[in-house]
């Protein structure tokens, strides 16, 4: 058995990039980008500085509103995330790291809650004798 070593001649490679690369930002891209982010950013501090809800509540619910629109603003004009950047795999690791986010800071608050409520009361008399 012989083996023949192929010649330079006879060893055909064809590279195939199939890569649908994410095209970079335009100007007026940026540009709407950064109107929006900064909109964006001067309506809430407009809401807390001119007192516009009495509730605090309904301020931080409305605050956290404009941080999620804000946070999807980034991504799309100066992160150029979209389904179609590289094969959909940065929106699923984005999706992933919601999950995961959501998962740890929901655990978090329930532990906590629960701590709180279940934890043994003490009168002022107990404080006291505290060392």
């Amino acid at each position: 058995m012989s083996a023949r070593a192929p010649a330079s001649d006879d060893v055909h490679v064809e590279v195939v990039h199939d890569h649908h690369e994410a095209g970079h930002g335009s100007r007026r891209g940026y540009i709407t980008g950064f109107v929006l982010s900064v909109i964006l950013t001067a309506i809430p501090f407009w809401l807390v500085m001119a007192e516009v809800f009495t509730d605090t509540r309904v301020t931080s619910l409305v605050i956290m509103a404009f941080a999620v629109v804000q946070i999807v603003v980034h991504m799309i004009y100066f992160l150029h995330m979209n389904a179609h950047s590289e094969g959909g795999w940065t929106m699923m690791a984005l999706i992933f790291t919601v999950v995961l986010v959501v998962i740890a800071l929901a655990g978090s608050l329930w532990v906590m809650y629960h701590l709180n409520t279940n934890m043994m009361p003490m009168s002022p008399g107990d404080m006291r004798n505290m060392p």
